[in-house]
């Protein structure tokens, strides 16, 4: 942990770093094919959309069930004329859902369940959900989901700027399509815990790429009053700056996502759990690759190509050309143009750096100490 702690205090402080920013159209590949997977499988194999978004009935059966998942996926397809869902519960029971059928039709399901299955009728439980309320269900998801993206946009353009914004719902985008793709590859359903999941996750990669964000205002804060470094250096400074408490976090947000997909989900048969879960490990994970490797290179893309950043990157090109050092007299007083340069600029090189003692430290003091 002390190691950790000291690589990311070296990350903070600049003293060593991966450079993000260079790389980028690397990260926009790899993206990019994801993106296109995704879509790819959600158009061919399309959503499972569960019974909520699309009607039908779900039958319960009493515990301890000896009966196989094969074998009443077949007792439900027979009674009902239609596919099943059967999935096996922790306590042995299971639960069996056929959409497309309505009350008359499932009393006479539920009766002929009952008898393969070899169960008294009154022992399973009948739940229906009408085709016009999972209509409704699914409209209210879209629309959260749309009003959610508008509000983040409009927050950032007034909390960063619109280049931000646009940078973070490229990046919420990203993750809703990776996620709902990994869905229809996956061949899991999508209940209204799935929405859940899916909205939990974009407020989680939200905050990571509001760190950055942040990070990055603060340093860039009169950029164009110093020549020591382009935007793209401080970007890529702030995503390493930020990197450690972002896997950090990360992993510690995955562990226990982890334990109820493989365990809950997958061990216990738990089917809620499977629906939520897999949301929520799919979109962290891709909530915390698009924050690093989307969402501040692109804003670094679209803040180069401002009048005032080409004519900044020029002047620091300009100088490092004649000899400049841009880590010459970073404890010395700042002179000439660079007298309004911000401290949190002057720390944003990436990569080793030798401090320099100060000349002045001392002087004419026996002892050495400041006065």
């Amino acid at each position: 942990m002390s190691k950790l702690g000291t690589l990311g205090a070296r990350l903070h402080h600049g003293e060593i770093g991966y450079d993000f920013v260079k790389n980028r159209k690397i990260w926009y590949g790899i993206s990019i094919l994801i993106t296109i997977t995704a879509i790819v499988g959600l158009a061919v194999r399309g959503l499972h959309m569960g019974i909520e978004f699309q009607g039908g009935a779900v039958f319960t059966t009493p515990k301890n069930m000896s009966v196989s998942v094969s074998t009443a996926e077949g007792y439900a397809e027979d009674a009902s004329g239609h596919d099943a869902i059967v999935q096996k519960l922790g306590d042995g029971s299971m639960r069996i859902q056929v959409a497309g059928i309505d009350t008359k039709t499932s009393d006479t399901i539920k009766e002929r369940l009952a008898d393969d299955l070899k169960v008294d009728a009154e022992k399973i439980n009948a739940e229906l959900v009408g085709p016009s309320w999972g209509e409704q269900i699914a409209n209210k998801a879209w629309q959260g989901l749309g009003i959610f993206l508008i509000l983040v946009v409009i927050y950032l353009a007034i909390a960063f700027e619109w280049r931000m914004a646009l940078a973070a719902f490229v990046a919420l985008i990203h993750d809703i399509t990776i996620t709902v793709g990994i869905y229809a590859l996956v061949g899991f359903e999508v209940t209204p815990g799935t929405v859940i999941g899916l909205l939990t996750i974009l407020g989680y990669s939200l905050y990571d790429t509001v760190v950055v964000f942040d990070s990055l205002k603060e340093q860039t804060r009169d950029i164009t009053k110093q020549t020591r470094w382009t935007y793209s250096e401080i970007a890529n400074r702030s995503i390493n700056s930020t990197l450690v408490r972002s896997v950090n976090t990360t992993v510690v947000a995955l562990l226990p996502v982890a334990g109820l997909l493989f365990i809950g989900g997958g061990v216990l048969g738990a089917g809620m759990l499977n629906d939520i879960s897999l949301s929520l490990f799919v979109g962290l994970a891709a909530g915390a690759y698009s924050s690093i490797f989307i969402a501040t290179p692109l804003v670094a893309d679209l803040k180069e190509r401002e009048p005032a950043m080409k004519s900044l990157k020029k002047r620091v090109l300009a100088k490092r050309a004649h000899g400049g050092d841009p880590d010459e007299g970073q404890d010395a007083p700042l002179t000439g143009d660079e007298h309004d340069e911000p401290a949190d600029v002057a720390a944003a090189v990436v990569g080793p750096r030798n401090q320099p003692a100060s000349r002045a430290r001392g002087r004419g003091r026996p002892s050495g100490k400041r006065r």
